[in-house]
This record gives C-alpha cells, structure tokens and sequence, in this order.
C-alpha cells in the first residue's frame, strides 16, 4: 500500500467508527498524525468515488457518513415532464440504483404501487397529477408511505415549500439545483449507515453546537452569537397536534439552510432540540440571514393557518388571528459572549475536573444561551420523530 491507500483506510476506519464526522474532526486527526490537507482531501474524494462515504453540509459544517453495502438495488422514481431535467436528475443521483423516469404525473400515481421505490424525486408541476398530489398519495398509502420524497422545483417556493413538508415530503430543493447536493442528499438517505437521515435531526447536535461555540468565544467582537425562537410554537403544538409542530419545525430548519448557503459565509447553525436554533458567525451575514429567513417565514404563515382550517388567505392575518389562537413569529436575540462565557463558568464547575469541556448536553446548552424552555422535547424512535408539549416535556 501507499502513503495515500494506508490513509485511506485509517479514515475509512475512524467514519465507521463514528459513523459520522465532519470535516474539521477529520483535519484534527489528520494533522495529529503529520498528514497534510491535501493528503486529507485526497483520501476523502477517492473514498466518495467508490461509495463507501458521502457528504454532504449542515448548518455551515461539512459531514461525512460511512455508507452501506446493499444487496439489492434500492430504487428511485424520477417524476419530472421536462426530459432534460429528468435526464439531468438521473445523472446527478449516480450509479448504483434502479431508476424509473417517469413525465407525467397520472403515470406517475398509476406506476408508483407496482415499483414501490425508495425514494421518488418529484417536480410541483406536471401534466395530471400535480407533485403535491402524488407526495401525498405515496405518504398516505401504507404500503408506500416509508418512501423517501425530495421536490425539486421552480415554483416560488414561500408557501410550495411548507405545502410540501404538510404533505409529508421529506425534503425540498429549488431549482436551478446543485447536482452534487442532490447526489449527496439521495446517497446519504438511502445508503447511510445507523439510523435513517433525517435533515431535522441531523442538524449540528450537541458536540457539533458545543465546539461551535467554544470557537465563537474565542473570535472577535465581529462575530456574534445568537439564538432564534419559534414563538407561539408551544400552544401552537398543542392546539394543532405534534405532527403540525413537526412540520413548522422541519419547515424552519430547511429554510434556514438554504439562508445558510445563499447569504450565511461563515455562519453556523445549529437545533437545541426544542423551539429554538442556535446561530453563530459574522454579524453582517448573520443579520442578512436572519431578515430574509423572517421575511419568508412571516410570508407563510397565513399559509400555515389556512392548512389548519382557518378563514382564506384573502382574509389577513388581523382577521386570521381574530380569535384567541397561537400566533406563530420568530425572535432573534443575540447573546453577549459575557454573559455565554458566564453561563460557561458556572457549568463547567459542576463538571469533572481534569476531563476537559468536552461536551454540552442540550440543558447545558439552553442555559448558556437563556433558553429555559422545557415545554418542548424532541425524540426519535423507528417510527420517526416526535414532539413532546408540557411542563417537563424536556426531562
């Protein structure tokens, strides 16, 4: 073996370890060992080539996943009219699977029952049957409802993008999209090793968010800490059900990450498991992202009502919220490093002595950054994620 395949299989080694690592993690242990980034680089681009890791971004941190072996071909339906971008979507998924391409979305809803695919990337406007139809056809039928479904879509995607997540569709990308975030997003979901991606729950988790913020102590006064709240999200929970809380949630987390790639340099993000995120970087992006991810938010949230079967959207939200109903908005409030860093000190006393910061837990977290919300808890099992709403919830 040469320099570069006994690396190889060091890093192939410490991913399937861990199953997941980013990229920072990988440069620590390759710098502790003297090899160079561009060994680092290497190694991790010829591992992607032959499929044993993906990648993909999250928060404003690269991940990489070790990935399974299948014995049989998993599946994927391609509902797109347009022959070149369906073309363009079968070649941006890669080798390795059975792909149907399907034009039109009638075909699409008699088909899907026979080919029973794993995972069906769905265009919104389509000659029959529209895309939401079709999602909500395969995640309402026992049979199909495990399937992965990514839209990929032109249409403004204010309210497309929320109607799409309410009907069960686990992912939406718009279109022009980035061919290799669709790759990485389709091989992580149907290759990757452990528990099933989920973009909601995979978000930075606590080691990821803690040393996020240890970074962000130590830089200057041009970069900010901050935590955004989903206001009104408790009673909205519980008037509507864990299943629509969910939703907002999955709806917030997607759009935050698109804010993070379209206007977030340098700027991380990060879920404290409950009604808020934790956000950390340069106060100029992190301002222009945190306005335009409100913006789109206050722009869908009449939507939101509308699904739950309030008044039309010609109404208004004055007449929506006429009556005494939770009203959904997001706050953002930065936190001084003082006050973090005090917050830190008291923690880090009721730590071990001589093991180190090491890692926050979400509680420690939360309290660092005035989050004492308990109301909310988040929890994964086999059959998916659920939200929990009550005094303790948390505990």
């Amino acid at each position: 073996m040469d320099e570069v395949e006994n690396f190889k299989s060091e890093l192939l080694s410490v991913i399937n370890e861990r199953q997941q690592v980013t990229y920072n993690d990988l440069a620590e242990y390759a710098n502790s060992r003297g090899i160079s980034e561009e060994l680092l680089k290497k190694g991790l681009q010829e591992l992607q080539q032959i499929s044993t890791i993906a990648s993909r971004s999250s928060g404003g941190i690269l991940t990489y996943y070790i990935l399974q072996d299948k014995s049989e071909l998993r599946k994927i339906m391609i509902v797109e009219d347009d022959k070149n971008i369906n073309k363009l979507v079968s070649l941006s998924v890669g080798k390795g699977f059975e792909i149907t391409q399907i034009y039109d979305g009638s075909e699409a809803i008699r088909k899907v029952k026979n080919i029973k695919p794993d995972l069906v990337v769905l265009d919104l406007m389509l000659p029959g049957a529209d895309g939401l139809e079709i999602c909500q056809k395969i995640k309402t039928d026992p049979e199909l409802k495990h399937a992965i479904v990514i839209i990929i879509s032109a249409m403004e995607a204010t309210s497309n993008r929320f109607k799409g997540i309410k009907y069960g569709a686990d992912y939406y990308i718009k279109k022009p999209f980035d061919p290799d975030e669709l790759r990485g997003l389709v091989t992580i979901f149907l290759k990757k090793k452990g528990k099933r991606f989920d973009p909601l729950i995979d978000l930075p988790n606590e080691a990821k968010i803690s040393n996020a913020l240890e970074k962000a102590l130590q830089e200057g006064e041009e970069q900010e800490i901050g935590r955004l709240r989903v206001e009104g999200f408790a009673d909205f929970a519980n008037s509507f059900g864990g299943s629509s809380g969910i939703t907002i949630l999955r709806l917030i987390s997607q759009i935050l990450q698109d804010k993070v790639r379209d206007n977030g340099k340098n700027v991380f993000l990060g879920f404290l498991n409950s009604d808020d995120f934790v956000i950390a970087g340069q106060k100029d992006h992190v301002e222009k992202m945190v306005n335009s991810l409100k913006e789109e938010f206050s722009a869908v949230v009449p939507f939101i009502y509308q699904s739950e079967g309030y008044k039309p959207i010609e109404k208004g939200l004055d007449e929506i919220y006429e009556t005494d109903k939770p009203r959904l908005s997001l706050s953002y409030t930065t936190i001084p490093k003082g006050t973090v860093k005090a917050k830190r000190a008291e923690i880090l006393k009721s730590k071990h002595a001589g093991k180190g910061i090491g890692s926050y837990t979400y509680d420690e977290l939360r309290q660092m950054l005035g989050s004492d919300n308990i109301d909310i808890s988040i929890t994964r099992d086999e059959s998916g994620v659920k939200l929990a709403v009550g005094k303790g919830a948390g505990k």
